[in-house]
């Protein structure tokens, strides 16, 4: 049985931003306490640092991000794209002070970005990404030389043998669930999606939305299934308590996308 040490980080991804956040999880995570809710990510305003899904529109609103602070309800920002500027990160600044506080924290996959981050703004938590792919020990031990904490692979969380073997655990997020990229044997959309996000943060939505459909939803050269058709499972559930069993007491949560049988 998972015990009250256990927390929570929360995909908003697909949320519209007029829903009210806490109205989203006691819809989509009704067997998730609130309380132990750490922290939710999901798309602000517009910005050329996201990645993950294509940004189209805002997910969090400032209520949302009112609500969550009365409730001590982290922010997670997911600047995860692959490729960064210097000019960039600068332009930046103002939306990284915007949202710099404790309990807050920002997703990298560049390097050079959460260097800057925790150079500029130390009350942020940086977190590596999934999107780095680290798998290995070394890996790791390299990450946590600069990352706070590390977000594993979702295919990892059934090789016991090498959880088990992990050191600082409490550094570590594992998915409590997955989608597609459990399976995948490429995951060639992480870089394209990076790309994609460059031309869809300058454009407003109208523009947007139709960047998206010609460089998404027609190519089939960004995503392996496409090239390689597998047997999509939708949303896949771990099992926790084996998990928690082995020491690990964060986890990664998202929803399921029933239109691409993958997680939001």
């Amino acid at each position: 049985m998972l015990g009250k040490d256990v927390t929570f980080t929360i995909s908003a991804r697909g949320k519209n931003e007029r829903m009210p956040i806490v109205d989203f999880l006691q819809m989509h995570f009704s067997n998730i306490p609130l309380d132990q809710v750490d922290s939710v990510f999901g798309f602000l305003e517009a910005s050329s640092l996201y990645s993950g899904r294509p940004f189209l529109k805002r997910q969090l609103s400032d209520k949302d991000l009112e609500a969550m602070k009365e409730r001590n309800i982290g922010l997670r920002i997911p600047f995860t794209n692959h490729f960064l500027s210097k000019q960039e990160y600068l332009d930046h600044t103002p939306f990284l002070e915007k949202y710099h506080g404790k309990g807050n924290s920002v997703i990298c996959t560049n390097d050079q970005l959460a260097t800057w981050v925790k150079r500029d703004f130390p009350l942020y938590q940086v977190e590596a990404s999934i999107l780095k792919e680290i798998d290995s020990h070394e890996g790791i031990e390299r990450a946590l030389d600069l990352y706070d904490t590390v977000i594993l692979p979702m295919n990892l969380n059934y090789n016991t043998a090498f959880l088990s073997s992990i050191r600082n655990k409490e550094r570590i997020t594992l998915f409590g669930n997955a989608g597609c990229a459990l399976t995948c044997p490429a995951r060639i959309c992480y870089e394209h999606i990076s790309k994609t996000n460059k031309k869809l943060a300058s454009q407003n939505i109208l523009h947007r939305n139709i960047t998206f459909l010609f460089r998404m939803g027609f190519p089939i050269n960004w995503c392996s299934n496409r090239l390689h058709p597998r047997k999509l499972k939708g949303i896949v559930d771990f099992d926790l308590e084996v998990l928690y069993s082995l020491g690990f007491r964060r986890f990664k949560m998202l929803r399921e996308n029933r239109v691409r049988e993958t997680g939001h």
